[in-house]
């Protein structure tokens, strides 16, 4: 009997040691992005970008004597999916910190989740402000809406010189909060300027755009602000140019994509978007990112992708000047970056709310690849 109780002890000592060994051996990191579904170039994109991330830091020795471990999950950039596996990173692999590689519905779902269980989060790059106002263990290396909606409409009236304007905007959070953005700026800076001459949104699974832009042809406008993901920008761009709408159509982020250039074709040159990944940045870091990616994956990189590899970083970042990977040591080292040198621009400082302040991109379609036009950089218009 006494050598039973023995033998059964060892055997439960050796299950504990292979259950926990895992967790000792590496520092976890969780990354929701979605994989599959409509958005899943995106997905995709931040994928890829993120691994990259992973083998740059362990090339370079990992954290704290550990390799780092990329936990990845498929939300499908849906907020029912993304609650379940936000809990299961948390309590099944446990994770140290997030990116949040999802969209702002996923975004805003799992927020309260790391928020009460002390896991800090990075949103890469959805937009909505519930997602940073869910608490402080909650951070955005992304534009807040409003900042990138106000930059939209700077673009429009100071640099593509437009007088009347066309809003077609996806009807769900991202594409109303980035038209509040535009509709501020309108309304503060540019009044006697320029107009809005019309407004139109339409739901999320369109596909034909023909009715829309058939009452924006009758307004005549000379611009067309275009504000959707790159499955509806692209149709919008094609669709405009096939009805011989010569306006200029400028989108923002939610376009920064391969996938739109291949859908609009021809007719995406000369679109114009803000965003935050500037392709003719001569950062040799930036440069070395672009080039690697699209060797590895025959593909152009995205905002999404640097947004993501970015988010990533941070915590890395973080984790070093903690020297810990307690949740609320990490938290305070994001909370206290300034000048930190991303793919995306330099992040100047996080707000006391978790919001990123760097510069915005303004990128023009030339010869089928996104180039630089400009920047915005009036801390009035990027200060959240």
């Amino acid at each position: 009997m006494k050598y039973i109780t023995i033998l059964l002890f060892i055997v439960m000592a050796c299950i504990f040691v292979a259950g926990t060994g895992g967790a000792a051996d590496t520092i976890k990191i969780g990354l929701l992005a979605p994989l599959t579904g409509a958005a899943a170039a995106d997905g995709l994109s931040v994928h890829n970008s993120v691994k990259l991330a992973v083998e740059r830091v362990n090339a370079e020795g990992g954290l704290l004597g550990k390799k780092v471990e990329l936990v990845t999950y498929d939300d499908r950039a849906d907020a029912k999916d993304a609650v379940a596996l936000a809990r299961k990173l948390i309590e099944q692999d446990k994770v140290v910190a997030v990116v949040a590689g999802s969209y702002s519905t996923p975004s805003r779902a799992v927020a309260p989740i790391f928020q009460e269980e002390k896991i800090p989060a990075v949103a890469a790059y959805a937009v909505h402000p519930d997602i940073t106002k869910a608490g402080n263990y909650n951070f955005r290396n992304g534009f807040l809406g409003m900042v990138e909606g106000k930059a939209a409409a700077y673009v429009a009236v100071k640099i593509l010189k437009a007088k009347k304007i066309a809003l077609l905007v996806s009807d769900n959070d991202f594409g109303r909060t980035l038209a509040e953005g535009f509709k501020y700026y309108m309304e503060k800076y540019a009044k006697g300027v320029a107009t809005i001459v019309s407004q139109q949104a339409y739901p999320m699974q369109e596909k034909d755009f023909k009715a829309y832009l058939s009452k924006i042809k009758q307004d005549v406008p000379d611009l067309i602000f275009s504000s959707g993901y790159y499955f509806q920008t692209g149709p919008v761009v094609k669709q405009a140019r096939e009805m011989g709408i010569t306006a200029h159509i400028l989108g923002e982020e939610g376009a920064d994509s391969p996938k739109f250039l291949e859908i609009a074709g021809p007719s995406a040159e000369g679109f114009v978007i803000v965003t935050n990944l500037n392709r003719d940045d001569k950062r040799p870091a930036v440069k070395k990112f672009l080039n690697t990616y699209e060797k590895q994956y025959k593909i152009q990189p995205d905002m999404v992708g640097a947004s993501a590899y970015d988010a990533f970083m941070i915590i890395c970042d973080a984790i070093k000047r903690a020297k810990s990977v307690k949740g609320p040591d990490i938290r305070n080292a994001i909370a206290t970056i300034k000048n930190f040198n991303g793919l995306t621009g330099e992040i100047k400082r996080f707000t006391p709310e978790g919001e990123v302040v760097k510069d915005v991109q303004v990128q023009i379609v030339k010869q089928g690849r996104f180039r630089n036009l400009g920047v915005v950089s009036d801390p009035e218009l990027i200060t959240p």
